[in-house]
């Protein structure tokens, strides 16, 4: 039997682990790189080994050196989690040749589908529907040779397609390619990210099946030949190629197609000799159903199913890999749930990644964490409050979760506790996830890979309709505060004056702050002016608004007879409101603003801090709106500054391989007259 395990992995995974190695008498440990010293994955384990560095490459890709803290540790077995190296063949055979348990397929089955390449060459045999692949390798010598080369190559092939890393997933790896001319740029990009976030730049190209519906099977096999199918989720809902809101089961998936796609899975499985947890995923459109890959570990929307079939799919896992028999057939399923993946990005500004502090981080009403959960809430998260937000790691910060009888409840519980969750922090796609959840066409079961593209989201952030009410409470709030700090006269109402005078204003920055390229949801400046008198409150523009109390974290407000509490809080100069009308991140401006310095016109900043990858461009040389001209990686994905206007390089300060800081001037547009 397992009983000390080691989790190769960080986060929310690690944690997930963890949470079951408890349930079980499992002990645990943790490995953790530099720049998760600290993180509460490190902290909550039972041991934990530094791994030196902060790259990937240098800590959690590194096998050598896990199966080393595994040894060091004691350890018995070692759990892979998702991402990293959970689907690597090399290190799963260097796990079991260390005397250790894998919780995991065989080195075999992984290999056998690792390559996505080769794998669909296997499902075919099998007899498992596949799309054509279209095998691409990047030829070699010139950028312009490799043009050519590839031009020729594909002078017949239809467009879009789809570049996608032969390992790993998650979208990274993934380009959309809509014409011929820029094949080459996407494949390079492709197998620079690939490389970095799997050890494995191997690129391959398929055709692009547009507003199809992405389709899974969970199968789970034991090594007395026991194959399960658990049902389906979608998961088609995705920006940049990666799922963002997961369901079980599909609203679109009729009896019949789910037993084609659950027989599918199982031939799948059984072509391999699979043993342990993995995923089978399809395209589905009208009629057509093809095999896309295998995932060989643990999925990141795993828990919608542990929620409709009530199982720990990780326990299972574990006692697999022990060598114990599932049961003939698994649980009926029962009801529906949803997940959403909550990150610290931007959805308004092309999903850039955010970093900094997550200063509070609370879910009211999630019953359950990392565990199965009916008629209810569950958070599966690898932060907390204070946690930092780097920018080594991929942006997720949590996983929430919702069951119901039915998917409409489900819906309706997750979207009401998103909207009702305090995140003060860093820029997060939370809004846009409740607008998803709370979206008509969601609501019908209406989704397809496309979906937020069709339905124009995210849009541009509209003025939250209780900047008003959010922003005078804000003010008062403050203004209790600063009486609570007072010295003299304390008990006065701030601004008290025996005789009406002038009111009150503060204004406030609605909004997150700009990046520092000067991108950013900018919504605007709202001004607040206020009287306290012996009569009451006097706000303008908010007439009948009566204060009912202040203090310096909350403030409650009646207007039209309705009262409403609002949540204050400060942290490094912003202020977070939040109430049931929504939630409002508000900067206080100051009256007399200190000069800062300007910069040159056309100035391309960095948007966060990271590693400069390419220079596209020459000093000297022209270039026009929309080129490249410099690529900058960080949070594992590569992010491309851009010449806002055509013009001329007038100054270029970086190289390839400079680590810059947000808001580093990487280079001087000079606009054309």
């Amino acid at each position: 039997m397992i009983t000390r395990l080691l989790v190769a992995n960080r986060g929310e995974i690690a944690r997930r682990v963890f949470r079951t190695c408890r349930d079980l008498g499992i002990e645990t440990v943790a490995v953790f790189s530099d720049a998760d010293d600290g993180a509460p994955h490190a902290r909550e384990a039972d041991h934990a080994v530094r791994l030196p560095g902060t790259r990937p490459a240098d800590t959690y890709l590194s096998a050598g050196g896990i199966v080393e803290a595994a040894l060091r540790t004691g350890a018995d077995a070692v759990h892979p989690g998702y991402g990293f190296l959970s689907e690597n063949a090399a290190f799963a055979r260097a796990v079991l040749e260390a005397g250790l348990t894998w919780v995991g397929p065989s080195p075999e089955s992984i290999a056998a589908m690792g390559s996505k390449i080769e794998a669909k060459a296997l499902m075919a045999g099998a007899g498992v529907p596949v799309l054509p692949s279209l095998a691409l390798p990047l030829p070699e010598g010139s950028r312009a040779g490799a043009a050519d080369g590839l031009a020729a190559q594909t002078r017949d092939w239809p467009y879009p397609l789809l570049v996608k890393a032969s390992a790993g997933g998650g979208g990274r790896g993934m380009r959309v390619v809509r014409e011929p001319g820029g094949l080459v740029r996407e494949l390079e990009s492709a197998r620079r990210e690939a490389e970095s976030a799997f050890g494995d730049g191997t690129v391959f190209v398929e055709p692009l099946l547009e507003r199809a519906r992405h389709i899974e099977v969970q199968v789970l096999a034991d090594a007395h030949g026991t194959v399960w199918a658990l049902g389906e989720r979608e998961c088609s809902i995705q920006r940049r190629h990666q799922k963002v809101v997961e369901e079980a089961p599909s609203p679109a998936v009729s009896p019949g197609l789910r037993a084609r796609l659950c027989e599918a899975a199982v031939t799948a499985a059984r072509a391999i000799g699979y043993v342990g947890a993995g995923t089978v995923e399809f395209l589905v459109k009208d009629d057509t159903v093809a095999f896309l890959e295998m995932n060989t570990r643990l999925q990141v929307e795993h828990p919608v199913t542990e929620c409709v079939y009530g199982l720990d799919l990780v326990g299972l896992q574990l006692r697999i890999a022990e060598g114990a028999a599932l049961p003939e057939t698994p649980p009926e399923p029962y009801g529906h749930a949803v997940e959403v993946r909550l990150y610290a990005e931007d959805p308004a500004e092309d999903w850039r990644p955010q970093s900094g502090v997550l200063h509070r981080f609370d879910v009211p009403g999630a019953g359950t964490a990392f565990a199965p959960v009916r008629h209810g809430l569950r958070l599966d998260s690898g932060v907390e409050d204070g946690s930092e937000i780097g920018v080594h790691y991929d942006p997720m910060l949590a996983k929430v979760i919702a069951h119901g009888a039915t998917r409409a409840e489900a819906a309706r519980r997750l979207a009401g506790a998103l909207a009702r969750a305090r995140i003060h922090g860093p820029v997060t796609n939370r809004d846009l996830l409740v607008e998803v959840l709370r979206h008509d066409a969601f609501l019908a079961g209406e989704t397809h890979t496309a979906f937020l593209e069709q339905h124009g989201l995210p849009g541009r952030p509209a003025v939250p309709p209780a900047v008003p009410l959010a922003a005078l409470a804000a003010a008062l709030a403050q203004a209790a505060a600063n009486r609570a700090a007072a010295t003299v006269q304390a008990a006065l109402p701030s601004g008290w004056r025996n005789v009406p005078s002038q009111p009150q204003r503060v204004s406030f920055r609605v909004g997150p702050a700009p990046a520092p390229d000067g991108a950013g949801a900018d919504q605007g400046v709202h001004t607040v002016s206020y009287r306290l008198t012996r009569d009451g409150l006097r706000a303008d523009g908010l007439p009948g608004t009566v204060l009912v109390g202040a203090a310096p974290d909350a403030v409650v407000l009646e207007t039209g007879g309705v009262r409403h509490r609002f949540e204050v809080a400060r942290h490094g100069g912003v202020t977070y409101v939040d109430s049931p009308l929504g939630s409002v991140r508000l900067t206080p401006l100051p009256r007399l603003p200190e000069p800062v310095e300007r910069l040159a016109p056309g100035s391309l900043l960095a948007p966060m801090p990271g590693t400069v990858l390419r220079v596209e461009v020459k000093s000297g040389e022209p270039v026009a709106a929309g080129q490249v001209v410099v690529v900058l990686e960080a949070m594992k994905m590569e992010h491309r500054i851009t010449a806002p206007a055509g013009g001329t390089v007038a100054e270029l300060n970086t190289a390839p391989g400079r680590q810059v800081e947000a808001g580093a001037v990487l280079a001087v547009i000079e606009e054309r007259e």
